[in-house]
């Protein structure tokens, strides 16, 4: 996906005539910590919130402040990731998009990140979890997939996370069958280390509620 595709339209760009309070009312409102600040189409830095904590004339412009402005930002046509680098690495809850002449095109907020990653590992989704330990010379999506088949389900994501200092890695799979105990078995029939499993059966499935929930909180 790029970057372009989770622009939110909802939260406007500050400008250097804003006031302290209207970038402060701003951000309280959509529950973000930066801001943006554009002259027309040009993209002039990233403002924190922590850049206002020590001024007294909540009226003072924007403009006139002496701010330590970041300049975090991704192109329109760069991968995702780049923007959750961001996102991670600088603390941030928005990251801007510009396109290739530098003009500002919009921002990706913490929100839309959230909601994306729901999608992309399934979360939004009913289904079992397992979750494996096995060395990295032995990381076969494919063999994965079979035996996840062979007990007539799917693998709806999936992700590895790699031990610092190790040859040992995690992988995390989530399928589109409730009842995954047959799955299981399969691989440790094949003598995969099964270290967790988490099953959502029915009416006791809290997953799905929890993220609608964290959902429903972040969109207030």
């Amino acid at each position: 996906m790029f970057a372009i595709e989770l622009i939110s339209d909802a939260i406007l760009p500050v400008h250097t005539s804003d006031t302290v309070q209207r970038v402060q009312e701003r951000m309280a409102e959509f529950r973000i910590s930066h801001l943006p600040i554009v002259n027309e189409e040009q993209f002039l830095g990233l403002l924190s919130e922590d850049d206002l904590v020590n001024v007294t004339d909540n009226q003072t412009e924007i403009g006139a402040l002496a701010l330590s402005l970041v300049n975090p930002y991704v192109l329109t046509d760069q991968h995702i990731y780049d923007a959750i680098r961001l996102f991670h690495e600088q603390k941030l809850t928005v990251v801007p998009v510009l396109d290739h002449k530098k003009n500002y095109q919009g921002i990706i907020t913490i929100n839309a990140m959230t909601d994306y990653f729901a999608r992309v590992t399934a979360a939004d989704q009913t289904g079992g979890i397992i979750m494996l330990e096995i060395s990295n010379k032995n990381n076969s999506l494919a063999h994965m997939a079979q035996i996840v088949e062979s007990d007539n389900a799917q693998i709806l994501s999936s992700y590895v996370y790699a031990h610092p200092d190790s040859t040992r890695m995690e992988v995390t799979l989530k399928v589109n069958k409730q009842d995954i105990s047959a799955i299981v078995a399969t691989f440790l029939r094949y003598d995969y280390d099964v270290k967790a499993t988490f099953h959502n059966l029915g009416d006791n499935d809290v997953s799905k509620d929890r993220y609608d929930s964290l959902m429903n909180y972040l969109n207030l």
